[in-house]
């Protein structure tokens, strides 16, 4: 297998190339993508990014996590990309100012992009707090030919600083944590995303993700 990093022009991310590329080739090297491919498992031609965008605590890992089963219970070829984890391995070397932000997302969309490629649905549960670097993921995947389907998990501040799953609301209460997302760093709402789905007041947030999904042809 042959693979090409093409970094677009628009990227804040061109200083990374060299650890974006390490970290896309230990991907291929570790197995991952010729799995899926030898798999033979899917009747899906094409991949798709599926990017869950919303504040902290506002459930895109849980919807991701779900997604992700039932996926794999229909035989779908499909990864998880979460935020937390995506850090530890593919941007360690990045902070939380604005261009590191803007370079995570667009690190994180190229690996996306890459897995895609290759057939794979790929769930990227990632904040990504900033229109421009998202809008950056979705040109890569448009050129490619790629559908990108932005969801805008759109459960509210207050009820995300309730469930405050990582404690960050409460260390950014306590001056421990500065530059949280949503409250003192902006989050840039999408405008015109493929859903929006509120996990505090729909149960059935997971269902009507799938529904879109299986309409959209992804799953």
């Amino acid at each position: 297998m042959q693979e090409a990093v093409v970094w677009s022009k628009a990227s804040p991310d061109r200083s990374a190339a060299a650890s974006g590329r390490l970290a896309i080739e230990v991907i291929i090297m570790s197995g991952g993508i010729v799995e899926q491919e030898s798999q033979g498992s899917t009747s899906h031609r094409f991949g798709a990014t599926v990017w869950l965008t919303g504040l902290p605590s506002a459930g895109k890992s849980t919807l991701a996590t779900e997604l992700a089963g039932r996926a794999r219970r229909d035989s779908r070829a499909v990864e998880v990309l979460d935020g937390d984890d995506v850090r530890s391995w593919l941007t360690p070397d990045l902070g939380f100012s604005r261009e590191d932000r803007d370079a995570n997302v667009v690190r994180v969309g190229r690996v996306a992009h890459l897995l895609a490629r290759n057939g794979v649905l790929v769930l990227v549960p990632v904040i990504a707090p900033y229109v421009a670097s998202r809008e950056v993921v979705r040109e890569l995947h448009e050129q490619a030919g790629l559908a990108f389907v932005e969801v805008h998990v759109s459960t509210s501040l207050e009820e995300c600083q309730r469930r405050d799953a990582k404690g960050l609301y409460a260390r950014q209460r306590s001056r421990s944590l500065s530059g949280l997302t949503g409250v003192d760093d902006p989050y840039e709402i999408p405008p015109a995303p493929a859903l929006r789905l509120d996990t505090e007041t729909m149960l059935d947030a997971a269902d009507v993700l799938e529904t879109k999904l299986r309409a959209l042809g992804h799953l």
